[in-house]
């Protein structure tokens, strides 16, 4: 095909190609590719939500049952269920934010399982460290070069995989996808990005300047495989499929991207892992007027409530062959500060979704708010691994048993963590 007139006649822009040094093979099968369905039995899918900047866990999914809670929080508590603004109650203790009603259905109908007082062994309360040990599961070691779901990948690939087996709706790869294994990164449907090992620098004319590249970096054949990805993604064309069973994304960054994430599901281009975040990396870093049932953090959890309730009617039935999870770098203070807020904490929530999973339950081992059940005397202290959660995940959704190469150094995992999947 002339490359002008694909070009023209595509309707898809390309975002900048960070492209491998040598010639990739990743790509070779688009011409004749069947579904991951196809060629590897019925495989199962995760989709994992980062939730950047740290939420307060303890707002989200609220220990109304501690009276602790409660005085350590006298402007921003959320009321026990029942009352104005009150928590969506769950199992007598523990409660859901109003703004998380929508996750009520899921709950009840036992889709949802929640992992309380989860994180990290390292004490960290920067940002940046904490993200970077939770996306490698390395938690302290910040010379661990690729991340978690790229060793996922790595362990179980095989000759026949999609090249759309890991997409991030990001606009960068997430630190969880770096590694050799090579994975797509799109902010959209209609403008994707391809990374995998050592980059060259990125193409910036797209195709015509890829065909310009000199054979020393074999950029000739990237630019057929290039072609060859994004016709086949045009020839499956995910925008075709629109929400189902009445779902309603919020018109959001973050109800577009699982919206999306959802037509990868359906359009069966062999996605088995996607990742995306929450946008906004200080969105949930509530230092000062966090608000309680109403204010700055609610309006937050609407937003994410709503879009992942959307995410899960979508799918629908299949749901029987997804696992949802969300995970944010560690938790806020118990206590509320002076200026109406919560500082960088210690441990937090994660919640679980499936029709697999062993849900209408909240997992862990909740220690208590008192002084002395804290950590540091500030925190909810960590008493699950998030490395155990992943494990879980990795082992009994994704049939993935190499916890030794995704959790390099840690000798927990499946051992002690036996909960919403076992």
């Amino acid at each position: 095909m002339d490359r002008r007139f694909f070009l023209k006649t595509t309707g898809i822009t390309l975002a900048s190609f960070g492209l491998m040094s040598a010639a990739p093979n990743f790509l070779h099968q688009f011409a004749n590719a069947q579904t991951l369905t196809d060629r590897r039995g019925k495989k199962k899918i995760l989709i994992t939500i980062f939730q950047r900047g740290a939420v307060d866990g303890l707002n989200m999914v609220v220990p109304y049952g501690d009276g602790e809670y409660y005085d350590l929080r006298s402007n921003i508590a959320i009321p026990k269920p029942g009352a104005t603004d009150g928590a969506v109650d769950l199992d007598g203790h523990f409660g859901l934010h109003p703004q998380l009603k929508p996750f009520e259905a899921i709950w009840k109908n036992k889709q949802m399982a929640i992992v309380h007082s989860v994180g990290s062994p390292d004490n960290t309360r920067s940002h940046f460290d904490a993200q970077d040990y939770m996306e490698s599961a390395t938690p302290g070691n910040k010379g661990t070069s690729d991340g978690w779901l790229s060793r996922v990948l790595q362990t179980s690939q095989t000759k026949t995989d999609s090249a759309f087996r890991a997409v991030a709706m990001t606009q960068q790869t997430p630190r969880s996808f770096l590694g050799k294994y090579p994975t797509i990164a799109m902010s959209n449907l209609a403008d994707f990005s391809i990374k995998a090992g050592i980059y060259t620098k990125s193409v910036q004319g797209g195709f015509e300047d890829i065909y310009q590249q000199n054979a020393k970096d074999s950029l000739g054949e990237t630019g057929r495989d290039t072609f060859e990805a994004v016709n086949y993604l045009k020839k499956a064309n995910p925008s075709q499929f629109k929400p189902e069973n009445g779902a309603v994304y919020p018109n959001t960054q973050f109800g577009r991207s699982l919206m999306q994430i959802a037509q990868l599901v359906k359009a069966d281009v062999g996605l088995e892992i996607a990742f995306t975040d929450t946008g906004n990396e200080i969105k949930w870093d509530t230092h000062a007027n966090e608000g309680g049932a109403r204010g700055q953090l609610a309006g937050y959890f609407r937003d994410f409530g709503a879009s992942i309730a959307a995410l899960v009617t979508d799918l629908g039935k299949r749901m029987d062959d997804v696992v949802i999870l969300t995970m944010s770098e560690f938790g806020r203070t118990a206590r509320q500060n002076g200026t109406g807020g919560t500082d960088h904490g210690h441990g937090n929530a994660m919640f679980v979704i499936g029709n697999s999973i062993k849900g209408g339950k909240v997992y862990g081992d909740w220690k208590g708010l008192k002084n002395d059940q804290l950590n540091e005397g500030r925190d909810l202290a960590v008493t699950t691994d998030f490395r155990d959660v992943f494990g879980e995940i990795a082992v009994r959704h994704l049939g993935n048993k190499n916890l030794d190469k995704i959790f390099p150094g840690y000798a927990g995992g499946m051992t002690k963590f036996k909960g919403f999947l076992g």
